[in-house]
């Protein structure tokens, strides 16, 4: 991310935003986003304020596109961040990364700038506030206000995570907080921080604490907005600087306890990974897989699916699903059973900003000089490059993920050492829009800073590939496919065990030598193994009682999800099947065709 400050002024609060006239808003989740994506409208209808050319000329001027903004709030975007006990329309997880996919599939710095943003700052509220700190958030949102979140300093920071703040008692009791940050979305124009602040020397788990700072609650003499930084990914994006001088803080504005800091990172940043992965990632790639399938069919050859460039949109394709899989599974288990979330969580962002980086590459391949196109047509592609890096990086790096799956690995290793059973997940994690039970609502309190393993087994989601593996064996009658893939099925099988096999030597080392270098390896490995996971149990559990449903179920998107996979694990695997990948990259033509998105969902567009 480049730092450069743009030249000007100290920049002011922004002025409160006139209430906008509310749409009526009913449904689940999948109503809702198809509520938003007909709202948003035809991306490439030139007469569309909201469509790509008003989108590209908005990131051109550095700026976030007003009028889509306005629409947004309209509808009552921040309303899908507050959980429904509150006032909101929150009660799953999944079905807010389906309403978010229309406005990510569109502009990924919009979706984080007028978006999730706002659930990474009030999710910490959500989940150890007071009543009237949950109330006040849950007010502002409703009434399209804006906050945002002061992350703390990381080893191996970015810039988004560069610079912290300190808060020392104040004799008359609360806190002075000092500091400054010059990388934070929003901070121009947001009212209200959650503020991850040093309250304790030294780098222990209770070194920090969060702070609700509200800044109409804050003398102006110590609250100094800083210019803009200059981004080169997410240009719309307001990034700017917010610095405190011995700003008085009340004592209510602490949440949770002091030193409590760490903990409700560890907690709440399994929903942000979760979102990042399943809202911003999958649509940003949904878009960019669309960019390459039109080129090919602009091109002077056409739609030549059996050539090379056929071969990698069928690839990609078959990824963008396998991703879609690990990444719905993430989120369903947020919502039936969020105390065992911590590590998946972890795992499915790793593994989809992995996958999805290297398919932008292929991608842009397939697109040539259009990759290169600033105009309406393609140039969504090359804003793409420039902004799915910053979202997948986020507000947490690969280090941050990696200690959180390190010890992971140990305690898998221990647990297949003494005999654990392996528990399956269950299979309502792979049934992407299957309906909850009504009083199934997801609950932010419920998120656990400690990883717990269900029924003191071994890992659940590595489980699903034995089982899938297993009962493959009974489709081999099926045709060559479906043998093809239960081969590769049971080579990943192998793979799992040699992984926990791998993992006994971490529980050899102490703690205090910290990672070895083959622990991050383990770790590419293990993510890979739970994608390969999330496939397999998705293309059994699908229904075919759709297009759509059928294409899930049928095993070609797998067969060359796991091929792709098994290579980049230095696996030997076969050559795929004569016409998987054509036929994909056929049904791949067909969504594009029919106007519908390229994820599980393959929901209409507009």
């Amino acid at each position: 991310m480049n730092d450069h400050l743009t030249a000007g002024a100290v920049a002011p609060q922004a002025p409160p935003r006139p209430a906008a006239a509310r749409l009526r808003v009913r449904g689940d989740g999948a109503a809702r986003a198809q509520y938003v994506e007909d709202l948003l409208g035809d991306p490439f209808a030139e007469d569309n304020p909201h469509g790509q050319r008003a989108l590209l000329a908005a990131d051109e001027q550095r700026q976030a596109p007003a009028a889509t903004e306005e629409l947004l709030d309209r509808f009552g975007l921040g309303a899908e961040f507050v959980p429904h006990a509150l006032g909101g329309r929150l009660s799953g997880v999944e079905d807010l990364a389906q309403v978010l996919r229309p406005v990510f599939r569109r502009d990924v710095a919009l979706g984080f700038g007028a978006g999730v943003t706002a659930l990474f700052a009030a999710s910490v509220v959500w989940a150890a506030g007071d009543d009237r700190q949950c109330t006040d958030t849950a007010r502002r949102l409703l009434e399209g206000g804006r906050i945002t979140i002061l992350h703390r300093e990381f080893v191996h920071a970015n810039a988004i995570l560069r610079g912290e703040y300190s808060a020392r008692p104040a004799p008359g009791g609360g806190f002075v907080v000092d500091g400054r940050k010059d990388v934070v979305i929003n901070a121009d124009r947001a009212d209200a921080f959650t503020a991850y602040v040093r309250t304790a020397d030294g780098d222990g788990p209770d070194s920090h604490s969060v702070f609700l700072l509200q800044t109409d609650h804050l003398p102006s003499r110590a609250v100094h907005r800083l210019p803009r930084v200059r981004t080169h990914g997410m240009r719309g994006a307001h990034y700017a600087g917010l610095d405190l001088r011995q700003c008085p803080v009340p004592a209510g504005a602490l949440v949770g306890r002091l030193g409590e800091g760490i903990h409700l990172s560890l907690r709440t940043f399994q929903v942000s990974r979760a979102l990042v992965s399943g809202g911003a990632l999958v649509a940003g790639m949904d878009s960019a897989l669309r960019y390459a399938v039109r080129a090919l069919g602009e091109s002077r050859r056409g739609l030549v699916l059996g050539g090379r460039r056929g071969r990698v949109l069928a690839g990609v394709f078959a990824d963008l699903l396998a991703c879609d899989s690990l990444a719905v599974a993430g989120l369903r288990l947020l919502d039936a059973a969020p105390e065992y979330a911590l590590i998946p969580s972890a795992a499915v962002k790793y593994a989809v900003s992995a996958l999805l980086h290297e398919d932008l590459d292929e991608l842009a391949a397939v697109l040539g000089a259009r990759g290169y196109d600033r105009g309406p047509a393609y140039g969504g592609f090359q804003k793409l490059v420039r902004d799915l890096p910053v979202a997948g990086l986020g507000h947490a790096g690969t280090a941050d993920i990696q200690a959180v799956l390190v010890p992971h690995l140990r305690t898998l290793a221990h647990a297949v050492r003494r005999g654990a059973p392996w528990h399956e997940a269950p299979a309502a994690l792979f049934t992407p829009g299957a309906r909850r039970p009504p009083q199934a609502v997801f609950d932010f309190r419920r998120l656990v800073a400690e990883p717990r393993d269900p029924q003191d087994g071994c890992d659940g989601l590595l489980a699903a590939l034995l089982g899938a593996a297993a009962r493959l064996d009974g489709r081999r009658a099926r045709g060559p496919r479906w043998a093809a893939l239960a081969d590769l099925a049971g080579a990943f099988a192998a793979e799992v065990h040699h992984l926990a096999e791998r993992c006994a030597t971490l529980a050899h080392r102490p703690h205090s030598t910290g990672p070895s270098p083959a622990a991050y390896v383990l770790i590419d490995r293990y993510c890979l193994l739970l994608a390969a996971a999330a496939c397999l149990a998705v293309c059994e559990n699908a229904a075919p009682s759709s297009p759509e449903g059928a294409l899930l179920a049928e095993p070609d998107w797998a067969l060359l999800a796991l091929t792709r996979f098994g290579r980049r694990l230095g696996l030997e695997v076969p050559d795929v099947p004569a016409g998987v990948a054509h036929d994909l990259a056929a049904a791949l033509v067909d969504r594009y065709r029919r106007g519908r998105s390229f994820d599980l969902y393959a929901m209409r567009l507009a």
